[in-house]
């Protein structure tokens, strides 16, 4: 373990804040000792999950693996997108097919596995859904306690999935941040291990693998460009985290892929500490957005996720809700893929950025699509009116395509 700040090395423990400068803690490996194991040339024939890439994840006991066989998940090209947006190539990585149906599946992987491993009594985390659902689907599968501290506010659709995967749903009448800062409270007094707090160094470690599975899936090459979405921020810092290790191994070149994060302009800490010469992001106390599970007034990577994108040449923006909408309209209708609000930031982002030249047009572009539309249907409210029945006859069916029959 190594302070991202002060460079101060702890051994592998359950700590995730420097004791000397509180600065966050991250994972690192011998590289040297990784790289005979870790090539390209050794992944043919591994397992279609994130546990491919085993000697870059921060796991000493394969006994303590749980796995739901999450990631390894598709990357298409989006040709119709390409040809809507003006781009030469845009791919989607697409994890609304994990295992519960969002890339938090990745994270959570490698923190319960590190939670079995010290046989901690009981897992948690604080959530705006996606992180909730995982965890209690891991810990389920583990056969752990799991307690899940939300915003009461929360659409229902986005609590129903922790509770059937029987986790403690603990309703929190506040922000995200509120539930974060008693969660924290919580899993200190009681030793529990939360994923995304005092086990955030090793569940950080899971969502790199979104970069290297990128990294595999374009033939051993890397895009250009990669918009992400920003919730707390760890997504995007760990993205270039990923990259980082391939460079030490010679897997990759020194020069990364240009980061671009996306943020609700509802909430949008990152984007305002970006746009601001100190880089420290400007907490929001109400966020008010449709996209929940980017609504962190006050992300806990938010400066490391700065230094991220400013260190890759990339740039931070900040979609308005009507423009993510019609992101998650413009995916499914050219691409088949449903998004929850946050893939449709990403894509929000792209159009905005083509249509000022912040990305160009032969750029090869990935966009991560991060969570399933399944899971929000509320943001629709009454977008499409309710279908009003027609008569099963052939005049009936005729008079009601009118213009709508396209073939």
């Amino acid at each position: 373990m190594q302070c991202r700040e002060c460079r101060t090395e702890y051994p592998p423990i359950q700590l995730a804040v420097c004791e000397s400068c509180f600065g966050p803690l991250e994972v690192r490996y011998e590289i040297e000792a990784v790289r005979g194991a870790f090539h390209r040339g050794s992944l043919g024939g591994r397992p279609p999950t994130l546990w491919r890439y085993r000697e870059l994840l921060p796991v000493f006991d394969d006994h303590a693996i749980v796995d739901l066989a999450a990631g390894y998940t598709p990357l298409r090209r989006a040709r119709n997108l390409e040809d809507a947006l003006g781009c030469r190539e845009v791919w989607i990585k697409d994890d609304t097919v994990n295992p519960t149906y969002s890339f938090k599946d990745r994270p959570v992987a490698v923190a319960i596995a590190k939670a079995r491993e010290w046989s901690l009594p009981a897992v948690g985390c604080a959530s705006t859904g996606n992180l909730a659902a995982a965890v209690s689907a891991a810990a389920a599968k583990a056969r752990i306690p799991c307690y899940l501290f939300v915003p009461a506010s929360l659409e229902p659709a986005k609590l129903l999935l922790p509770q059937l995967y029987g986790g403690i749903v603990v309703p929190i009448d506040g922000t995200y941040d509120d539930a974060n800062r008693v969660a924290f409270q919580v899993a200190d007094q009681r030793g529990w291990g939360f994923v995304n707090l005092n086990l955030r160094p090793y569940y950080a470690e899971g969502s790199k693998t979104l970069l290297f599975e990128t990294w595999e899936q374009l033939g051993f090459d890397l895009p250009d460009v990669i918009v992400s979405p920003l919730g707390s921020g760890l997504l995007l810092t760990s993205l270039k985290k990923g990259h980082r290790e391939l460079s030490e191994l010679g897997e990759a070149p020194e020069v990364p892929p240009r980061l671009v994060g996306s943020q609700p302009a509802g909430c949008a800490p990152i984007v305002r500490g970006f746009e601001s010469a100190d880089g420290r992001p400007k907490p929001v106390r109400k966020p008010d957005t449709i996209a929940e599970s980017l609504a962190i007034g006050d992300p806990g990577s938010g400066f490391e996720a700065v230094q991220s994108i400013r260190e890759t040449q990339g740039f931070a923006d900040a979609p308005t809700d009507p423009e993510i909408l019609e992101g998650v309209r413009l995916l499914a209708r050219e691409e088949g893929v449903f998004s929850e609000p946050a893939g449709g930031t990403t894509v929000a982002t792209l159009k905005r950025a083509r249509e000022d030249g912040r990305i160009d047009r032969d750029e090869r572009v990935v966009l991560l699509v991060t969570g399933n539309g399944l899971k929000t249907p509320a943001v629709w409210g009454n977008a499409f009116p309710p279908l009003a029945p027609i008569l099963p006859t052939f005049a009936a069916v005729d008079a009601f395509l009118g213009g709508r029959a396209r073939g």
